[in-house]
């Protein structure tokens, strides 16, 4: 379980590479799982729902406010310690509402060739990366 934001993704795709490189038949047996909490809980009178994405978040919206943020209390969680220890077992430990990612080896391979490539010695596949996708950046505020 990580923080629903880039830093948290960032370290998800760390854990999976250990995962690869140094324990692999736990994830070939089906055993590592990604805990995905929410990123917002938007509410609205007695309306309020956990949102994953801007997605969801702006269904809300269009859905108890006509379209109007203004209308909207909007609390984006920055990290897990944001929440309180109900808020966290009802998004993401309790089994009748969490959402779970099974991670399979070509989930984790594919962790493990980017970690290698952002991460490793050789310099040139790393600039090439930035270069093709420097305008595709999810800038996290």
């Amino acid at each position: 379980m990580t923080d629903a934001d880039v830093d948290g993704a960032h370290i998800a795709t760390l854990l999976m590479t250990f995962f690869f490189r140094r324990m692999r038949p736990i994830i070939e047996n089906g055993y590592l799982y990604i805990a995905t909490p929410p990123l917002y809980r938007a509410t609205k009178g007695n309306n309020s729902e956990y949102c994953w994405n801007d997605v969801q978040l702006r269904q809300f919206i269009d859905r108890y406010a006509d379209g109007n943020e203004d209308q909207v209390k909007v609390q984006r969680y920055k990290g897990l310690g944001e929440m309180n220890a109900e808020q966290l077992w009802e998004t993401t430990m309790d089994p009748e509402n969490r959402m779970l990612k099974r991670v399979n080896i070509k989930d984790a391979a594919e962790a493990d060739r980017i970690f290698s490539m952002l991460m490793g010695e050789d310099v040139e596949p790393r600039r090439r990366f930035i270069e093709e996708n420097a305008t595709y950046a999810n800038i996290d505020s």
